[in-house]
C-alpha cells in the first residue's frame, strides 16, 4: 500500500461507480424502489464505514496486516452488491 490518501481515492472511486451503476440500473431496468434505496444505502454505509477505518489501525494488528485484511474485506463487500445489481429484476 502507498499510502493512506490514495486507498481512500479508490474507496471513493469505486463506491462512486457502484453508486451511479444502481442508479443507471435502477431507470433502465425499473427495479424496485425499495430494493434501490436499501442497495444505495448499504454503498453508502460502506463508503464511510472503510473511509474511516483507513485512518485508524486496529491495535494489536501490525499495518500491513490490517490493510490486507480491510481490503480484503472491501473487494467481498463490492463483490456481493455488484452480484445484487447483476440480479435486479
Amino acid at each position: 500500500m502507498a499510502n493512506k490518501r490514495i486507498l481512500k481515492r479508490k474507496i471513493n472511486y469505486v463506491c462512486s461507480e457502484l453508486f451511479s451503476e444502481v442508479v443507471a440500473a435502477s431507470y433502465s431496468i425499473k427495479a424496485d424502489e425499495e430494493n434501490v434505496k436499501a442497495l444505495l444505502t448499504s454503498i453508502l454505509v460502506i463508503h464511510n464505514d472503510y473511509i474511516r477505518r483507513v485512518s485508524h489501525v486496529e491495535p494489536g494488528m501490525s499495518a500491513s496486516e490490517f490493510f490486507k485484511d480491510l481490503i480484503t474485506k472491501f473487494n467481498k463487500q463490492v463483490s456481493e452488491i455488484i452480484d445484487q445489481i447483476s440480479n435486479f429484476e
